[in-house]
């Protein structure tokens, strides 16, 4: 079995056995995990088990920027060229 699936929609890994609690992956790359609030990094060929539901088929993206957040970043640029023009006067 070598199916293909991307970890937490990022990470492109290797299904090496399934099982019902967990899964057997090979990592294909290396990354960055949290695992109980603590950073691990996992090097390529790595093995690890993972939980079904964090296997993906297809690479996710991240989600699109929102357009409120956007403007309110965009306002808070404005403020500071205006403040920076009036301290210049």
């Amino acid at each position: 079995m070598s199916e293909i699936r991307y970890y937490k929609g990022k990470y492109k890994v290797k299904i090496m056995t399934r099982s019902t609690g967990g899964w057997i992956v090979e990592a294909l790359e290396s990354f960055e995990d949290l695992v109980n609030e603590e950073r691990i990094r996992v090097k390529k060929g790595e093995q690890r088990i993972v939980a079904p539901n964090l296997l993906f088929e297809k690479e996710g993206l991240p989600p699109p920027i929102k357009e409120h957040t956007y403007e309110l970043n965009m306002e808070k640029k404005l403020k500071r060229i205006i403040a920076d023009e009036e301290k210049k006067h």
